[in-house]
């Protein structure tokens, strides 16, 4: 996405939103390398609350010199990225576990980490003082936070709105005369992105979802439920729904906010194999293939956004490989596709090696991205548990696999919800890594933000992954990755209750003594050079 830069940014923020950027040199300064202040709710660990004057936060995390290493730990014991430095050994240190880096093993190049600015996420920030706005802001995007550069914004509503609506809800308006973006768009997220990218120290890629087309285009007549588009690819219809994506692009580019990405809708098979009671849009693989290769891709071509990317799917892993090959497989489709969007749910029914995997090795040309996530969405455990770490271990060890099997980047759900989960028109609620508490004016850090943390903040765009051999069978869970500073990162996720003592030898530096505390994650980076 190409930077606005500074001036044409300016000049879209509104008097107050700069007035509070002026200010927030003394939010910078207090917020430091400050320490969580911790509070339980009853769960296995504990959440971090901030206020308008505090927050606690991991800083600008600078490389200790050649010879030496960093280390950053969060616990269920509750350690929140706490940074610490250690010598790297000539000499093996005799552990038992050996994790081997190996450099000349090279995989995909990181994209990005990031979160969704869903409405009820919007409404939520904007529910705070200005003052907790722009901490809850910095936590996510400024140098001091936590480096997201990836945010998820839903075409009109999806289930986290608290009402149903599309830019075209006029029937028959097949030329799209009356789109226009509704006013959660206008004085909510769109205002808030610009303040996002204001902070954030590098252009946020932007990605693009819509959950369903208007009700007059499609056969159920409504935006929820089983329901796809009237008639065939190419036909007015079809048609005039990928016009929709142009025209959302067009008006958002009026603000100053240009997409890195779209979607080709959200959880396809929803509006086909099952009667969701919220937003939803049925598309088959055949039918989105044809769609992409008949309507999108051209409209697409022909606009002012040609090289915005698409991806397809945008739906649960399990439908990997089938449906990239019969979108991929076809010429006229793939050529305008860029990669295959993943969510995070039902992960477990199938093993990430043969979604991911197969896909990846059938079509390397093609990259993968998680785009949705959260906790709290199963029905037998259900909405918001304040300082749960099984959840941030959940998260972990997803992104962790995921990375593993190829994935490029891996994409949070609403950035900020309430203690019960929403605003959720049909009572969708799930957990999110920041919770608001509006009466109090302060907002809770969970375990999850940390988890994330320990990806977004050390896994730059343009770090690729590298093997890892262990010496023995281990419990550990592990990634690494060469940074475009030839620096290196490595990840360790110890879901056992037991402390496991290791060592990392790299070839290039030496030994790196370590240890990963029961229940933890451990990220640690050293330079090679």
């Amino acid at each position: 996405m190409p930077d606005p830069g500074p001036d044409k940014m300016a000049l879209s923020l509104p008097s107050c939103v700069l007035l509070v950027l002026f200010i927030s040199a003394e939010v910078i300064s207090s917020t430091e390398s400050s320490k969580c202040i911790a509070r339980s709710f009853g769960q296995n660990s504990v959440v971090c609350e901030c206020n308008s004057t505090y927050c606690d936060a991991v800083g600008s995390v600078t490389l200790p010199p050649l010879g030496q290493f960093s280390s950053h730990l969060s616990s269920m014991a509750g350690s929140r990225l706490e940074a610490d430095q250690g010598q790297v050994q000539v000499k093996s240190t005799g552990a038992g576990l050996r994790l081997t880096i190996v450099p000349y093993q090279k995989y995909q190049k990181i994209r990005g980490f990031g979160g969704a600015m869903t409405d009820a996420a919007a409404i939520n920030i904007l529910s705070l003082s200005a003052g907790t706005q722009e901490q809850l802001l910095r936590q996510y995007f400024s140098n001091e936070g936590i480096g997201y550069s990836v945010v998820r914004v839903p075409m009109a509503s999806c289930d986290f709105s608290t009402r149903q609506y599309t830019y075209a809800d006029t029937p028959g308006d097949y030329n799209l005369e009356n789109f226009t973006l509704a006013s959660e768009d206008i004085n909510m997220k769109i205002p808030l992105l610009q303040r996002a990218q204001a902070l954030s120290p590098r252009p946020l890629s932007l990605l693009a979802s819509a959950w369903s087309a208007p009700a007059w285009m499609k056969t159920n007549g409504e935006l929820i439920g089983k329901g796809s588009l009237k008639g065939q690819p190419g036909g007015k219809e079809h048609k005039t729904w990928a016009q929709y994506y142009i025209r959302f692009l067009e008006e958002y580019a009026k603000y100053n906010l240009t997409f890195w990405a779209l979607t080709t809708g959200n959880e396809p098979s929803a509006g086909r194999m099952t009667n969701y009671s919220f937003q939803a849009l049925g598309f088959t693989p055949e039918e989105q293939r044809d769609w992409v290769a008949l309507d999108l891709g051209p409209a697409l071509h022909a606009s002012s956004y040609p090289h915005t990317h698409v991806l397809v799917l945008d739906d649960n892993r399990l439908l990997l490989p089938y449906w990239a090959k019969v979108v991929l497989n076809d010429v006229h489709a793939a050529r305008y596709i860029h990669g295959v969007a993943v969510h995070w749910y039902m992960d477990s029914f199938v093993p990430a090696e043969i979604s991911l995997g197969t896909t990846h090795h059938i079509y390397p040309e093609y990259y993968l991205f998680g785009t949705e996530a959260c906790a709290g969405w199963n029905p037998i455990d259900r909405g918001v548990k304040l300082g749960s770490w099984d959840r941030a271990e959940d998260y972990a060890h997803d992104i962790m696999k995921d990375l593993n099997h190829y994935v490029v980047g891996w994409t949070d759900w609403n950035l900020a919800l309430d203690q019960t989960g929403g605003p959720n028109w049909v009572k969708n609620f799930v957990d999110s890594p920041v919770i608001v508490d509006a009466k109090r004016d302060v907002f809770y850090k969970q375990p999850t933000f940390y988890s994330l943390a320990h990806f977004s903040k050390f896994l730059w765009e343009g770090s690729q992954r590298v093997g890892v051999s262990p010496s023995v069978e281990t419990n550990l869970e592990y990634t690494a990755f060469i940074r475009t500073d030839s620096s290196v990162v490595l990840i360790v996720l110890n879901r056992s209750s037991s402390e496991i003592q290791f060592e990392v030898w790299d070839p290039a530096v030496g030994y790196i003594p370590a240890k990963a505390p029961a229940r933890s994650l451990l990220t640690l980076s050293w330079k090679t050079q």
